[in-house]
């Protein structure tokens, strides 16, 4: 197999923590007015160690500096939160900068005293503290689980052997980069359909709450027998009248309990990846997204040197779905066992014979990276195109059913004006 002589990349021997290094002055936000060289009032905001600085910055660039100060910080701003895409763009920068032949403490100093989020500046702040006191910075990172998972952590360390640490930061970020492209596209997917539920529902209420107690009234005034549609309308409406705040309970309670169940209990999350990949066409995306993911995780595990049997648990768990979490798992232990990754894929019954056969060419070959990202582009491309698909077919199906249940409501409130109409005429 291609992968055999593939040597297990070891983590570096861990000696006792240095003292942590000095902590570097905090960089803030200062407000500035003064003049230009034209003798022109001119004003900004600028970040910085102390007022002193931001002067010597601005006379350098010709301004004269008049008034320096902290700019206020408001009570009620909360400090926005770090994002996997602030991930994959910082590993971006970092690919982008080392190439340049910038030093990784530079660049990680650099990155954090510019960054506009006090949250992420805190943490290049921490992670470059432990790199200058001698802290490998794969190591570094560990603490930080939050943001720099284990497979992060693997490629980092990996570079740091291989001496090619630029390189692998840069399929880091690519990776990172198409993971967040392709979690953005499902989640499109999953949105609409919520959409047109909760719109109907609440376009429903409405009605119900506000619409037909008005019809109910002069209603009342008929003295005849209205038809079963409107009563059951009315009688509805009714029931909402008097238990809404129940039925608004209940949908709290429900998603509390979901939520809290999906956190807490492995087999209900099981359950749930198992059903939402038979939901017709929302299934066939997460189908398609699972297997992009696994591609993409394996092709850049594999082309930084991190060993097949170590990527394929790496890539299970990044396929964010129990079903292909545990046929890759099966796939692993059998290639531990010796058989060949194609082969073992066959057997799990899941995974489609193009991928296979794409898999099969690869190891042959001593390309499985290159096919694997090839892989990864096609099933991301298709579920560009059914996203795209899907978005255009919900429209449409939106407008469907709010005409169906406005239209209904309509219909149930004016069928006893028509009857009485024909009965006068």
């Amino acid at each position: 197999m291609a992968t055999a002589s593939l040597a297990k990349s070891k983590s570096p021997s861990k000696s006792k923590k240095p003292k942590a290094a000095k902590a570097q002055p905090k960089v803030v936000t200062f407000e500035w007015k003064g003049t230009n060289r034209d003798g022109k009032k001119t004003g900004g905001e600028l970040r910085g160690t102390s007022a002193a600085e931001i002067k010597a910055q601005l006379k350098s660039q010709g301004v004269n500096p008049k008034v320096v100060k902290k700019k206020a910080e408001s009570l009620f701003k909360r400090d926005p939160k770090i994002t996997a895409m602030d991930i994959a763009m910082m590993t971006r920068q970092i690919a982008t900068m080392l190439a340049a032949g910038v030093p990784i403490v530079t660049t990680l100093e650099m990155l954090g005293r510019g960054h506009e989020k006090p949250k992420m500046r805190e943490l290049l702040a921490t992670i470059v503290a432990d790199v200058q006191s001698g802290i490998p910075l794969s190591d570094s990172l560990k603490p930080h689980r939050k943001y720099f998972d284990d497979l992060y952590v693997d490629l980092v360390a990996a570079g740091e052997h291989s001496g090619s640490l630029d390189a692998v930061f840069d399929r880091i970020a690519t990776y990172r980069e198409k993971a967040e492209a392709l979690k953005s596209k499902i989640k499109k997917a999953m949105f609409y359909p919520a959409a047109v539920v909760i719109v109907a529902i609440l376009v429903t209420s409405l009605l119900l709450l506000f619409v037909v107690p008005q019809f109910e009234e002069i209603f009342n005034g008929f003295g005849a027998e209205l038809p079963a549609f409107t009563q059951l309308i009315i009688g509805l409406s009714r029931w909402l009248q008097g238990s809404w705040y129940f039925f608004v309970i209940a949908i709290i309670v429900g998603v509390w309990a979901f939520k809290r169940a999906h956190l807490t209990s492995e087999s209900f999350r099981n359950r749930v990846d198992e059903a939402v990949l038979k939901i017709p066409a929302i299934g066939d995306i997460l189908h398609k997204g699972a297997m992009a993911r696994f591609a993409r995780t394996l092709a850049t595990t594999f082309a930084a040197g991190v060993p097949l049997i170590d990527g394929l648990e790496s890539a299970a768990g990044a396929s964010g779905n129990y079903v292909y979490r545990k046929a890759l798992l099966k796939v692993r232990q059998e290639v531990v066992s010796g058989m060949q990754m194609n082969v073992a894929m066959r057997t799990t019954g899941l995974f489609p014979d193009m991928l296979i056969q794409m898999v099969m060419i690869g190891e042959e070959s001593g390309g499985l990276d290159e096919m694997l990202n090839k892989v990864a582009n096609i099933y991301e491309m298709q579920v560009d195109d059914a996203v795209d698909g899907l978005s255009s077919l919900i429209e449409p199906v939106m407008m469907v059913v709010i005409g169906t249940v406005v239209g209904g409501l309509i219909v149930g409130m004016y069928l006893p004006i028509f009857e009485m109409g024909n009965v006068v005429g």
